[in-house]
């Protein structure tokens, strides 16, 4: 979903908050039940949890934001294999009390749905000229079309990558070259 709803802000936004919906109330219903499921069959009941809140989340986007729900398409129901899904509910909430996991859903959807709207701003501006269907761009601009599609998801995401990767890389030289002069 990162690549391919991301081309513009409000799919971004809105794959966003059902991932935080999905991953938080997972997280809760998880911590709730950790003590009763059997350790050998904990996966499969995640996956149940986690399949059964993403329908009830279809259900409801198709009865309240059904141009959203199209526009997400089969990407919607793929929330129940995302990693984050999965890995917050085996490595934190099935550790962990109710209170900390759902701030832990919750914060952790908030990352994600940051990355997603950083990504389809991007592409959105970019590609299009427009942010949230706003057309922000002068006329003048010429659109990088090549960037609302999958393959433009595909370079952005890299581009970003490389920008977090350099900026990281430079906060490390800044700070072992403080950490040298303070040794003086």
């Amino acid at each position: 979903p990162t690549l391919a709803v991301t081309n513009s802000a409000s799919n971004g936004l809105g794959m966003g908050v059902c991932v935080i919906f999905v991953l938080t109330l997972s997280n809760v219903l998880v911590s709730m039940c950790r003590n009763f499921i059997p350790k050998t069959v904990r996966i499969a009941c995640f996956i149940v949890i986690a399949a059964s809140l993403v329908v009830a989340l279809e259900l409801l986007m198709q009865a309240y934001t059904y141009p959203l729900y199209e526009s997400l398409g089969i990407f919607v129901p793929l929330i129940v294999v995302n990693c984050i899904i999965l890995g917050r509910a085996e490595g934190f909430a099935s550790k962990n009390g109710v209170g900390a996991s759902a701030v832990d859903g919750i914060c952790q959807g908030i990352g994600y749905t940051v990355v997603l709207l950083i990504l389809s701003a991007f592409r959105e501006l970019l590609g299009a000229g427009t942010l949230l269907g706003i057309q922000v761009m002068p006329s003048s601009y010429v659109p990088a079309g090549m960037l609302t599609l999958p393959v433009g998801g595909f370079l952005c995401l890299g581009t970003l990558i490389a920008i977090m990767q350099w900026a990281l890389a430079r906060s490390e030289k800044k700070n072992a070259e403080k950490k040298e002069t303070e040794g003086k």
